[in-house]
C-alpha cells in the first residue's frame, strides 16, 4: 500500500512551478519559477496574476554569491542546490529549502553561510542571512515583512499538512495512481478560505485566475472529492447552496466579496457587454440572472453515495427544489414550458456556437439536466422524506422530456438548440447530453451513440470535442468550440451508460484519463487532435482534477 508521503512524492513530479505553482491549502500565496529562483504572487478574486506581484525574484546565494538553482519540488517544500530540475535523473543536492510557516508566511532555511536576495516589484533589492531560518510574512496589501523564524518547525508542520491530505488520496490502478496523486494535490492546493463565510473552505477552479466558488465547478469538484474527503465535498455544496435568491435562483459564484447572481454583481466593465447580449424577451435594461445548469441533485446523490448524511441532505433538499422550480417559473422566458438560458454564462459553455444567435436559448443539454434533476429529486425525497409526494417531479420530468424530444431533428439525426425561436444548426456536445436521461426512444439513443463513434464528428484522436469536427464552427483551440473538456466527456460517458452502452462508456472514460496523463495534467481544456493543453487554457484546474479522480476510481473498481 502506497503511503501518504509516497503519494506526495508522485504528485511532486508534476510541480514544475510553471503550470503548477507551490502553495498550501488555505493559502493565497503562489510561488512560481523565475530563472534559477522563484517569484511570489497572491491569488485574488477578479485580479490577474500580473497585478498581484509580491516579490519579482527570490534567490538563494552561496557564500561566494552564486545563485543556487531550484533543484527539486515536493508539495511540502522547494529545494535549492543542484543539479537543477532539468536533470531529474540525478539526486538533487539540497542546500536550502522554502516552505510555509502559515498560509500567509513563507519560511526559508539552509546550510550556514547562505543568504537570500529579494527583488521587489518596485526594483528594491535586499539581502538577508538565512541563519537558522528566515520568514517572509505577506500582508493583505502584498507587503513583505522579513524576520527570523525556526525553519525546521515550519517544514515539519507543512509536511504534516500534506501528509494528512494525501492520506485521503484514493488508491487506484497502478497506471492511474501518479496522475491521481497529482490531481489530489490540485484539489488541496486550490483550497482557499472565504473570510466572509467564517472558516469556510472553498476549492476554487484555480488559484491562477478563478478565485471563487462557481456553482457548476462545486458540483464537479464535490463528485471527485467524495472519494477521499466526503465531508469537504459536502462543504463545497453547502457554500454553493448558501445564498439562494428570494425567487430560489442559485448564484453563479460565491466569492469573498459576496455573490454573483445577476449582471449587476459584475464589474462595471462587464455589465454593458452582458446587457448588449441579454435576452431579447427579458427587459434588456434589467439585470440578467446568472446561474449554472441544474446538476445540484445529481451532485448531492453522488456525494451521499460515498457517505450517507441524512440530516445534512434534508437541510439541502428544500434549496435545491426551489432552484429547480425557479428554472420553470422564471427562466421559461417564452412561456412554452421548456426553460431557456437567459445568458450564455448560465450554461457553463459561454462561448459555444449555440449562443451565436439571438437569446434566450432553448438547448437540449438544459432540457436533459432538468429531466435528470427532477428524477434525482424524486429519488432523494423518497429516500430521505418517505412521506413526501413526489408525483409532481415525475410528472414534470415526463413533460420536459416530451418537449426535449421536439428538439430532435430526424433528418439531421441530432438534437438542435433554438435561439430566440430561431433554429441553431451547430453540431455541438450539448446535443449529446439527452443521453443522461436514460429514457430516450431507442432509435434516438442509437443515433447519439453513433455520433459519439463518428470520426468525422466526435470520435477524434484525443477525445470528445465540444463542437463536432465537421461543423463550420469547429475550432481546435477556442474554448467550448472544439477543445476537449473533462466535464463534458464525463457527462457523455455517464449518458452512454445510462442509455444502455456501458462498454462504450468505459472506453470513453479510459480515453479521457489517458488524455489527462498524455497532456501532462488536469488542464482546463485540451487540443482534440494533439491531446496537449490548449493554448489559452488554465492549468491545475479544479474540476478536471476532481473528475480525473472520479474516473480513475470508477475504472479501478
Amino acid at each position: 500500500m502506497t503511503d501518504a508521503l509516497d503519494l506526495a512524492g508522485l504528485a511532486g513530479r508534476h510541480l514544475d512551478l510553471v503550470t503548477a505553482p507551490f502553495t498550501l491549502p488555505r493559502s493565497r500565496v503562489l510561488v512560481f519559477r523565475e530563472g534559477d529562483g522563484v517569484r511570489v504572487h497572491t491569488s485574488e478574486y477578479e485580479r490577474r496574476l500580473s497585478d498581484c506581484r509580491v516579490l519579482d525574484l527570490v534567490e538563494v546565494l552561496d557564500p561566494d554569491g552564486a545563485v543556487l538553482p531550484v533543484a527539486d519540488v515536493r508539495p511540502e517544500r522547494i529545494a535549492f542546490g543542484g543539479p537543477p530540475l532539468a536533470a531529474p535523473a540525478e539526486e538533487p543536492e539540497v542546500r536550502a529549502t522554502l516552505t510555509f510557516a502559515d498560509p500567509a508566511t513563507l519560511s526559508l532555511g539552509g546550510h550556514p553561510g547562505l543568504r537570500v536576495r529579494l527583488t521587489h516589484p518596485d526594483g528594491r533589492i535586499e539581502e538577508h542571512a538565512l541563519g537558522p531560518g528566515l520568514r517572509l510574512h505577506i500582508g493583505a496589501d502584498r507587503s513583505v515583512t522579513v524576520e527570523p523564524g525556526e525553519h525546521a518547525e515550519a517544514l515539519a508542520a507543512t509536511t504534516e499538512v500534506w501528509r494528512d491530505w494525501f492520506a485521503r488520496c484514493p488508491r487506484v490502478r497502478d497506471d492511474l495512481q501518479e496522475m491521481t496523486a497529482f490531481c489530489w494535490w490540485v484539489l488541496g492546493a486550490n483550497i482557499v478560505e472565504l473570510p466572509s463565510l467564517g472558516d469556510a473552505r472553498a476549492i476554487v477552479p484555480s488559484k491562477i485566475g478563478y478565485v471563487g466558488l462557481w456553482q457548476w465547478d462545486a458540483y464537479f469538484i464535490a463528485v471527485g472529492l467524495r472519494h477521499g474527503d466526503p465531508a469537504l465535498a459536502r462543504e463545497q455544496l453547502d457554500i454553493a447552496f448558501r445564498f439562494p435568491q428570494p425567487n430560489g435562483q442559485l448564484p453563479d459564484v460565491v466569492h469573498e466579496e459576496g455573490v454573483l447572481a445577476t449582471s449587476d454583481d459584475l464589474p462595471e466593465s462587464d455589465r454593458a457587454n452582458l446587457r448588449r447580449a441579454g435576452s431579447q424577451i427579458a427587459d434588456p435594461a434589467a439585470p440578467v440572472p446568472l446561474t449554472k445548469p441544474p446538476l445540484a441533485a445529481w451532485a448531492l446523490r453522488k456525494v451521499l453515495d460515498a457517505e450517507d448524511a441524512p440530516e445534512w441532505v434534508r437541510r439541502q433538499l428544500a434549496t435545491v427544489i426551489r432552484s429547480q422550480d425557479w428554472w420553470f417559473a422564471d427562466s421559461d422566458l417564452d412561456g412554452d414550458g421548456m426553460p431557456e438560458y437567459g445568458h450564455p454564462y448560465s450554461s457553463g459553455l459561454d462561448d459555444s456556437p449555440i449562443f451565436d444567435g439571438p437569446l434566450p436559448t432553448a438547448a437540449p443539454d438544459l432540457g436533459a439536466y432538468l429531466v435528470r434533476q427532477d428524477r434525482e429529486l424524486a429519488a432523494l425525497l423518497s429516500r430521505y422524506e418517505p412521506d413526501a409526494d413526489v408525483s409532481r417531479f415525475h410528472a414534470r420530468a415526463a413533460a420536459t422530456q416530451e418537449l426535449l424530444l421536439r428538439m430532435w431533428d430526424a433528418d439531421a439525426e441530432r438534437f438542435l438548440a433554438f435561439g430566440g425561436g430561431e433554429t441553431l444548426r451547430s453540431d455541438t456536445v450539448v446535443g449529446l447530453m439527452p443521453l443522461l436521461t436514460g429514457t430516450l426512444p431507442e432509435p434516438i439513443a442509437a443515433a447519439l451513440r453513433a455520433a459519439v463513434d463518428d470520426t468525422e464528428r466526435f470520435a477524434l484522436p484525443w477525445g470528445l470535442p465540444t463542437v463536432a469536427a465537421s461543423d463550420p464552427d469547429f475550432s481546435e483551440e477556442r474554448m467550448w468550440r472544439g477543445p476537449v473538456w473533462i466535464n463534458t466527456a464525463a457527462l457523455v460517458a455517464e449518458g452512454l451508460e445510462a442509455s444502455g452502452d456501458p462498454e462504450r462508456a468505459r472506453q470513453l472514460r479510459e480515453q479521457t484519463v489517458a488524455l489527462v496523463i498524455h497532456g501532462g495534467g488536469p488542464h482546463e481544456y485540451f487540443h482534440p487532435r494533439t491531446g496537449q493543453k490548449a493554448r489559452t487554457a488554465t492549468t491545475a484546474f479544479g474540476w478536471s482534477a476532481a473528475l480525473f479522480v472520479d474516473l480513475a476510481v470508477t475504472l479501478s473498481a
